[in-house]
This record gives C-alpha cells, sequence and structure tokens, in this order.
C-alpha cells in the first residue's frame, strides 16, 4: 500500500537534485564571475552552521548523544570526506577538464556507492536472485544514460528554452592550464570521497541519531578544515571580502539550502533507505542541470540529452524496483523461497 511515508524518501530525493541543480547554476556563474572555491566553501558551510545551529540546539537538545571522542572523530571524517576533501578536489579537477568531463565522471557515484556497499555487506547481490540482477542492470543502464546524456549530442531537439539568455555570463580565463589526466584523477578522488561519505553516513547515523545536530557539526567542522585549506593555498585576503552582488546570493543560497536543508534531508533517506538508494539518483542531477541550462543560459537540447535521460530514468526505476523488492523480503524473514544464493 502506497502511504506518505513510502513516498517521501522518493520525493526527497528528487527535490534534494533540483536544489542540487539551481546551486550548480549559480555556482558556475559566481565562479567566472571571480569568486574564490575556497572561500566559497568556507562560507557556505559556516552560513550552514549559523541557520541550522540554533535550531539543533533548540529541538534536539533532549536526544542529542554526548560529543564522545569516538563521535567527535567520526564527525570529523565525515566533514574530510563530504566536505574538504570532495568540493576542494572537485572545483580543482574542474579547472584541469571541463564541466562535460566532471559531469560524466559524476555518473560513477552510483557505481562506486554500491561497490563499497557490497564490499562492508552493507548491501547483497545475490547472482541468481532477480532483485540483485536488476539492481546490476539498472546501475549500468544508469551509468551508460549519464554517459550518453553527457557525450552524445546528435541533432538539436531545439535551441534552448529562451531565445536569449536570462544570465549573460563572461567567461574567465582559466587559472589553470588543461591537464585532462590530473583533473580526471582528481574528480575522480572526489567522487570516491562523496561514495564514502554516503556509506559512512549510514554508519554514523545509528550510533547518533540527532540529525540536526549531526549536520551542523559536519559544517562546523568542514568550514575550519577548509579554512585551513584557504590560508595553506590562498593567501589573498581580498578575495575573503563580499558584496551584495551574486557571490552572495550564492553562499546564502548553497549555505542553506545545500549544506543546511539538502544534506540534512539525505541523511534521513540515508537512514531510511540506505545510501545506495540515495546515490541511485545522483544521474537525475544531468537531466535537471540540462533543463535549467537551456531556460537560464538559452542552451539547445540534443537529442542525446533526450536518449540519456531516458535510459538514467529507466536505469533509476530498475534499481529502485530490486530494492523495494529488498525491502520485502526483508519484512518477511520466513520467505527463503527468493533469496538463493551464490
Amino acid at each position: 500500500m502506497v502511504t506518505a511515508r513510502t513516498i517521501t524518501p522518493y520525493a526527497a530525493m528528487v527535490v534534494i537534485q533540483l536544489a542540487y541543480g539551481g546551486s550548480n547554476i549559480l555556482i558556475k556563474i559566481a565562479l567566472e564571475k571571480g569568486l574564490n572555491q575556497i572561500v566559497f566553501i568556507v562560507y557556505r558551510h559556516l552560513v550552514a552552521v549559523l541557520v541550522f545551529g540554533p535550531m539543533a540546539y533548540a529541538f534536539e537538545r533532549n536526544k542529542r548523544p554526548p560529543l564522545s571522542f569516538a563521535n567527535v572523530l567520526n564527525i570529523f571524517l565525515l566533514a574530510s570526506l563530504g566536505t574538504t576533501i570532495h568540493l576542494n578536489l572537485y572545483y580543482v579537477g574542474l579547472n584541469y577538464t571541463s564541466a562535460t568531463v566532471a559531469s560524466a565522471l559524476g555518473s560513477v557515484i552510483p557505481a562506486l556507492t554500491f561497490l563499497l556497499a557490497v564490499l562492508l555487506r552493507m548491501e547483497k547481490v545475490m547472482i541468481r536472485s532477480v532483485n540483485s540482477q536488476m539492481k546490476v542492470i539498472g546501475a549500468v543502464i544508469c551509468i551508460g544514460g549519464a554517459l550518453t546524456f553527457t557525450f552524445w549530442k546528435g541533432r538539436y531537439l531545439f535551441d534552448g528554452m529562451t531565445k536569449t539568455p536570462l544570465i549573460n555570463i563572461q567567461y574567465a580565463k582559466m587559472s589553470h592550464q588543461r591537464d585532462w589526466i590530473k583533473g580526471s584523477a582528481l574528480i575522480i578522488t572526489s567522487n570516491a570521497a562523496w561514495s564514502a561519505w554516503l556509506i559512512l553516513q549510514a554508519v554514523i547515523c545509528k550510533i547518533y541519531p540527532a540529525q540536526l545536530s549531526l549536520n551542523a557539526l559536519i559544517c562546523l567542522f568542514g568550514s575550519v578544515q577548509s579554512c585551513i585549506v584557504a590560508v595553506i593555498f590562498n593567501r589573498q585576503p581580498a578575495t575573503w571580502k563580499l558584496g551584495w552582488d551574486l557571490n552572495l546570493l550564492t553562499i546564502i543560497y548553497c549555505g542553506t539550502l545545500n549544506s543546511g536543508l539538502v544534506y540534512y534531508l539525505q541523511m534521513w533517506v540515508i537512514s531510511e533507505k540506505g545510501p545506495v538508494f540515495a546515490a541511485m539518483f545522483s544521474p537525475l542531477l544531468l537531466v535537471v542541470v540540462g533543463i535549467f541550462s537551456a531556460i537560464a543560459f538559452a542552451e539547445g537540447l540534443h537529442i542525446g540529452s533526450l536518449v540519456g535521460a531516458v535510459f538514467i530514468i529507466i536505469g533509476l526505476y530498475c534499481v529502485l524496483w530490486g530494492k523495494k523488492k529488498d525491502d520485502q523480503v526483508k519484512e518477511e524473514p520466513w520467505s527463503r523461497e527468493s533469496c538463493v544464493h551464490l
């Protein structure tokens, strides 16, 4: 029976991808207008702490576990993987490659997360089980759809949803020369850190169930860590100055919505459905950004975008079907017929 509780994780993950899509557009513009990437990471997480820290203190005062050394170490590790390593390496890798390559390499997140979950026995793969076959096939289709969306253009479906861009940006000169191998390696490492972050969240949310407080602490540690990185690699005081412009809007938007609300929603989804479920929605971001870019920048959509989007949706459906069947088996431990082990 379909209830609000069963639908909510699916709706939450779609909302999360929409939020990420909007932030991608704003970040793209802000970085081109000169916003320093490390300074941006520091400020956005500080905003999240200032907004959600008081809320966490007020609403989770009685359910918040004590900050033991083990808990502090776990949260510090979460912050390192999900904010400091992932975001900093991603933006540096983007300087060496291109947005197209970065988007394509992002499609490996579901596969990496699935592999880590299997190795850590958080996800079961039984070759003769239809459920496992659908999850593996769906993951492959999803990755193939993302690669198709990114690299196969084909003829234009239409020349953008607007005749002229709603947002005009002047592309700044790249601060680094192109180095596809170095850039790709950095982005893959960044995606591996993100996958590990999703996995680790599933573990730590069980021992530290105060998710609002957990997210505020992750943002606090992430901001401090990135500040140290900034002191080492960015010795230009002028980059820390902010004005009443789009850069400030981007920081507030990403800090409040992405680092705050979206991270919190993602934690809840992971605690309910697992890290693989959350990771499988990542390729949907390509579709969202493609639509937003067609509106904001008057970018044309190609037939490859349509075909890739269809494959992404089909692959996502296959994985979610397999996950749903696995959940049904877990709810019926007496049923052994559907589980055929190797």
